[in-house]
């Protein structure tokens, strides 16, 4: 029995031995050489399209309509007359006016040629001049007031469903057809206000509106003056200059935006980074030993992360075996990667 024991004994002194010489010697890892490169965060966010110029028509004033020139869906040129309201009172009472104006503007005429001779006086003549300036006067608020009757396109573009008929009595806030320009369009989308610095006059974006076939290019002509403070977010407007049939005013995009540019970013492959309670850290390879390090990250894709503070090109950062490596443990590089 105790020879059986110091033979078993012995057997296992000789299985730990080569582990003991094993845990001796370095561990075996792969390494990453950080280098700069240029990244860019590739964002998507809604948006809609909206026409260049869209105007509810109106009338200024009420009254029945005498002539009705829209035609739904056509285009129109700008000062096209598309409805005009009942004005012959208006227009009898600019025809006494200018009667009235003729009688006047000869008593005028006669009183200058009496106060040439003392026939009156400089008061009585003053009288008759403002009388016919008064009429004037009276003339030309007529004649707005006609052509307040008139309905006119203030813009070329393209009509919308017609909301009155031909005899109807309208009034100021009903709504006659809608006006649109659409050879041009808007997009419009928020974008967060961590990019808010980087979206500005130019700046080209690409879209591809709901169920769309391909990608459109837009250019921002401008942005709100602040973020919204509810949401967080600075609201952008760009216009498209391109025509196509999927271009419709009022259509959900998807806006895809390349933002947080960096020609100098230092990127790590994501296993590296060790993430730990209060911060995340790597692991260097410093001589022939593991140095912990940490540091900050920023923008990450599917394989690697950008590191912007606690390392600098040229580290080089452990990339296997990190559960088994501790501060200070002699390392070895089995393989070593430079490139993404």
């Amino acid at each position: 029995m105790i020879v059986m024991l110091g033979a078993v004994s012995c057997s296992k002194k000789n299985e730990q031995a080569p582990t003991a010489r094993r845990q001796q010697g370095p561990l075996v890892v792969d390494g990453y050489v950080v280098r700069k490169t240029s990244i860019s965060e590739n964002i998507e966010v809604p948006g809609s399209l909206l026409p260049f110029e869209e105007t509810q028509i109106r009338a200024e004033v009420g009254g029945r309509v005498v002539q009705l020139n829209i035609q739904e869906g056509a285009n129109v040129a700008k000062g096209t007359l598309l409805l005009k309201l009942f004005d012959q009172d208006l227009q009898a009472q600019l025809k006494k006016f200018q009667v009235q104006l003729e009688i006047r503007e000869k008593t005028q005429e006669r009183s200058a040629e009496l106060l040439k001779i003392n026939g009156i006086s400089q008061q009585d003549y003053d009288l008759s001049e403002l009388d016919v300036e008064n009429l004037k006067a009276d003339i030309e608020g007529t004649k707005i007031a006609i052509s307040k009757t008139e309905v006119r396109a203030p813009y070329a573009g393209t009509l919308g469903l017609r909301n009155v008929s031909l005899g109807s009595y309208i009034s100021p806030t009903d709504i006659v057809t809608t006006l649109r320009q659409v050879d041009n369009l808007k997009l419009e989308f928020s974008v967060p206000e961590k990019y808010a610095k980087e979206i500005v006059k130019g700046y080209q974006i690409t879209f591809r509106v709901d169920g769309g076939e391909r990608d459109h290019v837009a250019k921002v002509i401008a942005t709100e003056n602040g973020v919204d403070q509810n949401t967080r977010t600075l609201r952008v407007r760009a216009v498209v200059n391109a025509t196509h049939r999927e271009l419709v005013p009022g259509v959900f995009a998807k806006v895809n935006l390349r933002l947080g540019n960096d020609d100098n970013a230092l990127l790590v492959p994501s296993q590296a980074i060790i993430p730990a309670a209060r911060n995340k850290q790597v692991i260097l390879f410093k001589g022939d030993s593991a140095a912990y390090t940490v540091v900050e990250t920023g923008i990450r894709d599917s394989a690697f992360v950008q590191v912007t503070k606690g390392l600098k090109e040229g580290d080089t950062v452990v990339t296997t075996g990190l559960m088994a490596i501790r501060p200070n443990a002699k390392i070895k590089i089995a393989r070593l990667t430079a490139e993404r």
